[in-house]
């Protein structure tokens, strides 16, 4: 069970936040369309911030639960993914914004709903994930969102009910995806499904850490569980990024420029890739139906803790430590750190320059300060070997901890 740091200067400057937003935040209203909906606390705000090394924080009423709602949808996606693979879960949903409130009748030109973020396209994803009956589909749907979250998450019977009651016009969706042909099976095993896993039972704290799942390549850095694969949690980010929050996606990336998703239970969860899952509860809603002041709190921790995805990165420390010259004509880079595409060329640049400057007999590079190493830093650093043997220089790798998998 993740536990979380209630006290401290992280802590501290997560509150202030949720102070500034409530004076910056425009008024909404709690959710009304379902009738359980109705009854939330709309003085309830609360903020949570997990880490990707599981680090856990939290603030206000984050530990108060709610109904995930629609923030359900991005992590059903991932796991029919998982299960299926992008290139089949497309044929069933595009990934092209709609521009259309989230109950919309919207369908692309090959008969597939715009995305897996509104209802239709997220029932539809629904009804991918294998099962012999809608108890099945719904076991396996809460099993993997209870390890997004890292703690079994529990039913809210009373707001099933309530959806199950009032979900005509999820049901209609439903079947305009049958006769197009992109519902897998029949339209209450998907529908009853959809039903409950809106109606599971979160708390912000839940969400940071379902977040930053997300955020870490699909590792729960708090149990350290692999739920979905890399490529499944890119994928989920990259429409959660275009589409998470519905017809003011466009507005929400220029502004807060980070992959999210809203539901109508007043939680939003939002995922900064590589670092942070973050996760706000505030019931009272826009116009567009995206929390309030869960917004108003988003756009003061991307600008004030500098987390939009197109912030101009900080220039981060050579992955080469040193330079040495031997007295045997051996030029030895000392490496440092986790190696990826950028790490890796700083280093082929410096080392071709010694190769064509100095003329070494012998170049080693030395990774014994290095920590990992991507594929793209593997592919580099290979081909650095081969420019040195088409100049008849000997090269060596002196790779204690073989991250280079040799």
């Amino acid at each position: 069970m993740p536990v979380f740091v209630t006290s401290g200067p992280i802590v501290a400057a997560i509150a202030e936040v949720l102070t500034r937003a409530r004076r910056a935040a425009s008024p909404g209203a709690v959710a009304t369309y379902i009738p359980e909906l109705a009854v939330a606390d709309p003085e309830q705000l609360g903020v949570a911030v997990t880490s990707v090394l599981g680090h856990c924080y939290e603030a206000g009423d984050a530990a108060a639960e709610f109904t995930i709602q629609s923030i359900s949808k991005p992590f059903v996606y991932a796991l029919a993914i998982e299960e299926l693979g992008l290139v089949e879960v497309r044929k069933h949903a595009g990934v092209e914004p709609s521009g259309q409130p989230f109950n919309a009748i919207s369908f692309d030109d090959a008969g597939r709903p715009a995305n897996p973020m509104i209802n239709v396209g997220a029932i539809t994803a629904t009804s991918l994930i294998p099962a012999e009956s809608a108890a099945e589909r719904f076991k396996r749907i809460r099993d993997a969102l209870s390890a997004f979250a890292g703690r079994p998450l529990e039913l809210d019977e009373r707001v099933y009910a309530s959806e199950a009651s009032t979900g005509d016009r999820n049901v209609a969706l439903a079947g305009l995806a049958r006769a197009n042909g992109v519902l897998a099976g029949r339209v209450e095993d998907a529908v009853d499904p959809y039903f409950r896993q809106c109606a599971l039972r979160v708390t912000a704290d839940d969400l940071s850490v379902m977040a930053a799942t997300l955020a870490g390549g699909g590792v729960n850095p708090v149990t350290g569980r692999r739920v979905v694969d890399a490529d499944a949690a890119r994928q989920t980010l990259s429409v959660m990024a275009s589409c998470g929050m519905y017809d003011r996606s466009g507005d929400w990336i220029l502004e807060v420029g980070l992959p999210a998703k809203s539901g109508v239970g007043g939680g939003i969860v939002a995922v900064s890739p590589g670092r942070f899952g973050i996760g706000v509860f505030s019931p009272p809603l826009d116009e567009v139906g995206n929390s309030a002041l869960g917004v108003a709190v988003l756009k003061v921790v991307a600008h004030e803790f500098g987390l939009h995805l197109f912030n101009r990165p900080v220039t981060s420390i050579s992955p080469v430590e040193s330079i040495e010259t031997g007295d045997d004509a051996t030029v030895t880079l000392k490496l440092r750190g986790a190696l990826d595409f950028v790490a890796a060329e700083r280093i082929v640049h410096e080392a071709v320059a010694v190769l064509a400057s100095r003329k070494p007999r012998m170049l080693a590079l030395d990774l014994g300060s290095v920590t990992d190493a991507d594929t793209s830093a593997v592919r580099l650093l290979s081909a650095v070997a081969e420019e040195a043997k088409e100049r008849g220089i000997t090269i060596v790798f002196a790779d204690p901890l073989d991250v280079l998998g040799h």
